[in-house]
């Protein structure tokens, strides 16, 4: 009984941001990159979950005017990254939404993120018939160490202005 009552307060002590579930979809490690004053984009990452298999098919955030599902590929030694319209989430695979590959993209930022701060995501996410779900989110914003505060770090430097002319 000791340790269920132990476990049971670990789990109530972890910061909100850490851990989110709703219909069998489990959010874990969601965070932000930092940004500066000037910088109008920039990435989320998270691990998620499917107890059945789904999609993960849009996010939302109030801190941007654009929020997209993104993936990084190196393309001929370019790096490209490109909106993806349906994430696939196997069915009890962890999907890891990271630098240099799947990432929630936040763009035209209506403020600097500061190490920190919290930053509201709503994920929309696609299961069983195609009914759609929506999983809120609560990811700190983090400065990677060895990260340069401007830099997008994993994102091989490209310019996200340039993105969404170009690609849009």
């Amino acid at each position: 009984m000791q340790r269920r009552t132990l476990l049971a307060l670990a789990f109530c002590a972890l910061p909100a941001f850490a851990f989110a579930q709703q219909g069998g979809v489990t959010i874990a490690d969601a965070w932000v990159r930092a940004t500066v004053p000037g910088q109008s984009a920039t990435g989320a990452y998270l691990d998620i979950t499917s107890k059945d298999a789904a999609a993960l098919v849009g996010a939302n955030s109030v801190v941007a005017g654009v929020t997209e599902v993104h993936e990084m590929s190196l393309d001929g030694g370019v790096m490209r990254m490109r909106a993806v319209p349906r994430l696939e989430l196997p069915a009890g695979k962890t999907v890891s939404l990271k630098p240099g590959g799947y990432h929630v993209m936040l763009m035209d930022l209506k403020q600097p993120l500061k190490a920190g701060d919290k930053v509201a995501l709503t994920l929309k996410i696609e299961g069983k018939g195609g009914k759609p779900t929506l999983l809120e989110v609560n990811a700190e914003v983090r400065q990677p160490s060895g990260a340069p505060a401007a830099g997008m770090g994993g994102m091989g430097g490209m310019d996200h202005s340039e993105h969404m002319k170009h690609n849009h």
